[in-house]
């Protein structure tokens, strides 16, 4: 059995033809060739593009030489109504402050503090899952509802159930499903004074996300000045100053950051727990091994998380077959020369973790589902090399600890508690739009274990 992969399109298709295909999908939109080129060059009339497959090419422009290669603001256009000017969307000097101040949050250390409100997120999933059973429900609905919680009760100490938490939760999801990965702005270049073709949906439900935000963010500040504000990740942030210039994230600030923290914490995780329950109802035999695993081990202590071996080989697989963020599209910033190919300035250069996690000719059995994979030594390289679904380099995300210890965790602990099984007639389809997900939702049927 070969878990799902979206359809490729003919090899020759109109530009309007592949900008209509790109917005519905960015997955299907693609040729099939890619999943053995090393290097690709698009066409439109605006910009080039090219795509690295190549692991010397791929560690060129995200490690090497990361700062030759900053974020493409074409990209950023679709993102900008919600995140503002938030560390996942700037450049230079201004990122590099955002990470100096975010980074410290989220070391080693300080997933040890953060660890009992994430364990208490995934207690209350399994709670509010148990009145579920029997029934077939929409999973990815369900790993959004757990992957929020963990993110409210982590960064600001407040369970989903909270008022303003589940407003933003919802608000978001109504963002989410609305918002296009790209608009008319990130295929024609605009003067930065021109008006962005945001529909009035998405411009009016950023507001409302971003003002709740920032009604918790205010909050949070007027508890840190009376020196009563709990030690969690919202409350690091904001009181750690640049080491550099001494300065703090000011309220506006803080508010572009909680919303990344938010669409990167929860979308992704969301996307990556719901694709772990399909493959583990796709392969029961892995499913029964898991909660073996986890009913033997119970987590109750983050030093107990390296005994979920198991569990964090099938999430990584997951994430190898359905990075959350599909590409990553970098610019350079002057004329570049790769695999005897001219690259001009201004060029777009996509990094497709897609791909490149799927590539024919770097992974064995690229489209097979096997989480024993990474004990060989295809495996060991291939992680090594051809394994990004965080990024990499300076850019990597600051969450990637967090998220290896939430979506391990919260696997074991559900999969303890239930079983979940396919229905029939109800595949699901990747499709790709601010994260990957399924095109109809992926539904299971839960079972009590």
């Amino acid at each position: 059995m070969i878990p799902p992969k979206p359809p490729s399109r003919p090899n020759h298709v109109s530009l309007w033809r592949y900008l209509k295909l790109f917005r519905q999908d960015i997955l299907s939109a693609q040729p099939q060739r890619l999943y053995r080129a090393w290097m690709a060059e698009f066409r439109t009339p605006f910009f080039r593009s090219y795509m690295m497959n190549q692991p010397e090419l791929v560690e060129t422009v995200l490690k090497k030489r990361a700062e030759g290669f900053p974020k493409s603001e074409r990209i950023s256009e679709g993102l900008r109504p919600l995140l503002g000017e938030s560390v996942f969307l700037t450049n230079g000097e201004t990122w590099k402050r955002q990470r100096r101040i975010i980074d410290p949050a989220f070391e080693g250390g300080r997933l040890k503090d953060t660890f009992p409100a994430m364990l208490q997120a995934a207690e209350a999933a399994v709670r509010r899952i148990r009145p579920l059973v029997g029934a077939d429900i929409e999973c990815e609905e369900l790993t959004s509802h757990a992957a929020a919680d963990v993110i409210f009760r982590t960064l600001f100490s407040v369970p989903i159930e909270h008022e303003v938490a589940a407003q933003v939760f919802q608000k978001f999801r109504a963002y989410q499903r609305q918002q296009p990965l790209l608009n008319l702005a990130a295929f024609v270049p605009l003067p930065r004074w021109m008006p962005r073709f945001h529909s009035s949906r998405t411009r009016e439900n950023a507001n409302e996300i971003r003002a709740l935000i920032g009604k918790l963010t205010q909050q949070r500040a007027e508890l840190i000045a009376r020196g009563c504000a709990p030690n969690d990740l919202a409350t690091k942030i904001m009181t750690t100053p640049d080491p550099e210039t001494g300065t703090c994230f000011d309220t506006n600030e803080m508010v572009d950051q909680v919303a990344i923290f938010f669409l990167a914490g929860h979308e992704t995780s969301a996307s990556a727990l719901a694709w772990a329950l399909y493959l583990m109802a796709l392969y029961p035999e892995w499913q029964d091994k898991l909660a073996a695993e986890a009913q033997a081990v119970n987590i109750s202590d983050i030093s107990e998380m390296s005994k979920l071996k198991l569990s964090r080989d099938v999430f990584r697989e997951t994430l190898r077959l359905y990075p959350p963020v599909p590409m990553m599209v970098r610019e350079t910033t002057c004329p570049q020369r790769f695999r005897d190919r001219d690259v001009p300035k201004g060029a777009q250069i996509v990094i497709s973790p897609w791909h490149l996690h799927r590539h024919e000719r770097l992974w064995d059995y690229p489209d097979e589902f096997d989480p024993n994979r990474w004990a060989t030594e295809n495996g060991k390289r291939c992680q090594r090399e051809a394994f990004i679904p965080f990024s990499a380099g300076p850019r990597v995300c600051s969450g990637a600890g967090f998220a290896m210890i939430e979506g391990p965790l919260i696997l074991s602990k559900l999969l303890q508690h239930f079983r979940f099984e396919l229905i029939e007639g109800k595949t699901p389809i990747p499709v790709a739009h601010l994260t990957v997900r399924s095109k109809d939702g992926i539904w299971l049927r839960i079972v009590e274990r």
